[in-house]
């Protein structure tokens, strides 16, 4: 029989206070009894969370953060991006179609845009077994996703083939057509699609407008070998100036794409069948001027890298920032090896090689832009500023000199030591011969393979190289390649211009090896970006030993600590758009073309237009309106007015003439060219 414990009466007499702590005790004296006799518990653990749950919740919230994200940016008004970043920074200008309409100005000139290399897209026509679904889907250009899917498959078919230059057996890939062909190179990144937009305010449409696109993996005179592509081009500008009242076309050449048109220039008018047959004077009849944006005339040495190593400054800094992923055999896909094997597939990037030796580019001790050092630039500038070259000389830094004209130096110490106490071993007739045993090298190796290490020690040996000794360079180690380019593209300087043999296509693209067009009326253009540190000579080691590795790299330690420094990770860097040097873009307007020269005996006007370089100050900016990079000055509203200005009857002289911002006037008068 249970017990029955009675509590006991509470006196009228005790207070709250009192009676909570008699029932505190009773509780107490209940836990007590309790634990004397304690029961089993039977509770469930508590299950662990493992790696796995832990990459589910990061992968399932960064997909509702995205999904999130995207959902308010399609429903917010298009406007608030612009009203918030007015908010920020004050009221934006008008866009240059805007503003020009409000002016009164009207389509009149047809344009013709000419894109530069890689912004073009490509479209797959025929392809192999891995490509199946892919009829003519964009294998470069738009969203890239073949790239993940199927990355060898892709490297395979974006190859050209090794002894022609032209498609590999069973594969065609050609360019896209229309403006849609590079107005975006990917969702979200414009090429031409902001200056087809404010040309299309003033009257611009489809028929006004047309994009000369080509696969510019080609040497330009395969284009028309393969595709016919300056023929369409020379129809096109033909049409264009018929049904427009007879006005002259306005080309507008970007990067890679003025050397091609300079090209064109001398087909169009040499004779059948090496040449279009439009005789002497058809440029002179159908262009009205030629607006070269960011145009690399006499080459990069961007491009000597890239050739060599498959580098550029941004691969150097992701080598500082994670050793060795570039090289290693990640996945099943050495991806520096396979990037080399397919560029040195692609022939039109010979043509970048920097042309004029060291005439142009420098020596051992000597270089145009000796002296120069980097200069600050302010975060913004919202009014258009015209700089002078009268201005006062910028100082001479007290740090050590760069030797712009060692394009190669093997060690920070032979890139500034001086030239005589540089031994060298000529490299030319080295031993070569197969070294490597792994033959599965062979699927992804380049020419390197067949070098052996006497050679690759050989070229170590030699320690720098300056633009009179590239050539020798490239054809030691990618010969194959070279014997290619060398039947398409030139790098020299013209002693006689009518001297027959520069009749033929591989001078074309050589400003140095040919003449411009007679056409006194036509004008030139060089528009390019300044302000942005660009490549322009390169400190390299050798790679660690490794089979099937690229044996060179650019030696990111090398770096200088001071302020003023133009060595970081490796590279030096001067004045430019951040991929052509300033001596590329603006010397031949500057000097090599102004008046009459043998390189321009008809005497075109020519003109430079720099744009300083001004970065966005927010990210609702986006890549800027006041940019001189490369690719995003395709963005900059002062270059697109100016070209909107041209192509509605502008001249030069009533855009201003030139508006220069740095020394390449300074530094063309140092370069003795015979003119």
């Amino acid at each position: 029989m249970a017990l029955i414990r009675r509590r006991k009466p509470i006196e009228p007499s005790k207070t709250a206070v009192q009676r909570e702590e008699g029932e505190e005790e009773e509780e107490e004296e209940e836990d007590n009894s309790k634990n004397k006799h304690p029961k089993k518990s039977y509770k469930k653990s508590k299950p662990k969370w493992t790696c796995l749950d832990n990459c589910c919740w990061f992968v399932g919230c960064i997909c509702v953060t995205w999904w999130t994200l995207l959902f308010l940016y399609n429903v917010m008004p298009a406007s608030f991006p612009q009203y918030v970043t007015e908010a920020i920074t004050g009221p934006s200008p008008d866009p240059p179609g805007v503003k020009l309409r409000k002016e009164g100005l009207k389509a009149k000139h047809p344009v013709v845009f000419v894109p530069g290399i890689v912004t073009g897209g490509l479209e797959l026509w025929e392809g192999h077994q891995c490509a199946d679904g892919l009829f003519r889907k964009r294998l470069w250009g738009g969203a890239f996703g073949e790239v993940y899917r199927r990355p060898l498959c892709w490297v395979e078919h974006m190859s050209l083939d090794n002894e022609t230059g032209l498609d590999p057996p069973g594969i065609r890939i050609r360019p896209a057509c229309g403006l849609v062909a590079a107005d975006y190179f990917a969702p979200g990144y414009f090429v031409w699609a902001v200056l087809i937009a404010n040309l299309a305010r003033i009257g611009y449409e489809e028929k006004t407008m047309y994009m000369a696109s080509y696969d510019w993996r080609l040497s330009f005179q395969n284009t028309e070998v393969r595709d016919q592509t300056l023929s369409r081009i020379k129809s096109n500008i033909e049409l264009m100036v018929a049904t427009n009242g007879g006005n002259k076309a306005v080309i507008i050449p970007h990067s890679m794409g003025a050397l091609y048109f300079l090209h064109f220039m001398k087909w169009v008018e040499a004779p059948a069948p090496m040449g279009g047959g439009g005789g002497p004077d058809w440029c002179a009849k159908h262009i009205k001027a030629v607006m070269n944006i960011g145009g690399p005339f006499l080459g990069v040495p961007k491009a000597v890298s890239g050739l060599f190593s498959a580098e550029a400054k941004d691969i150097a800094v992701a080598r500082a920032i994670a050793p060795g992923v570039l090289d290693k055999d990640l996945f099943g896909f050495q991806t520096l090896q396979h990037i080399m094997r397919m560029s040195r597939t692609w022939d039109s990037t010979m043509s970048m090689i920097p042309k004029g030796g060291a005439t142009i580019w420098g020596d051992l001790d000597w270089s145009p832009e000796e002296g120069y050092i980097p200069i600050k630039r302010k975060q913004k500038n919202t009014d258009t500023q015209k700089a002078s070259q009268d201005g006062p000389e910028r100082k001479i830094s007290e740090i050590k000199r760069a030797n712009y004209g060692r394009i190669i130096s093997f060690g920070k110490d032979v890139a500034e030591a001086l030239s005589s106490d540089i031994e060298r071993i000529d490299f030319r007739d080295a031993v070569k011969g197969q070294s490597i045993a792994n033959t599965s090298c062979r699927d992804v190796w380049t020419e390197y393979h067949d070098m052996g290490f006497g050679g690759i020690k050989a070229v170590a040996e030699y320690k720098v190289y300056t633009a009179g000794s590239i050539l020798d360079l490239l054809h030691f180690v990618a010969p194959k390649m070279m014997d290619r380019g060398s039947a398409h593209f030139s790098y020299g300087i013209a002693d006689d211009l009518d001297d027959p043999k520069y009749q033929h296509y591989k001078y074309w693209s050589n400003p140095l090896e040919t003449k411009l067009p007679n056409a006194p009326e036509m004008e030139v253009f060089s528009l390019y970006g300044v302000g942005i540190p660009t490549e322009r000579s390169y400190v390299y080691k050798l790679s660690p030993s490794a089979e099937c590795a690229i044996p060179f790299q650019i030696d990111s330690s090398a770096d200088e600590q001071f302020e003023d420094s133009c060595l970081k990770g490796g590279v030096y860097t001067v004045d430019g758009d951040e991929t052509v040097p300033v001596l590329s873009s603006g010397f031949m307007c500057a000097k090599g073309w102004r008046g009459k020269t043998r390189f321009n005996p008809s005497g075109s006007r020519m003109y430079i237009r720099e744009y300083d370089h001004y970065p966005p100050t927010n990210l609702l900016e986006g890549r800027g309106t006041q940019s001189g990079a490369h690719v995003d000055i395709m963005g900059n509203f002062a270059l697109i007015e100016d070209i909107m200005r041209v192509a509605a009857g502008a001249t030069g002289e009533e855009l201003g003439g030139d508006q220069v911002h740095s020394d390449i006037f300074k530094w063309s008068e140092k370069i003795h060219l015979q003119l």
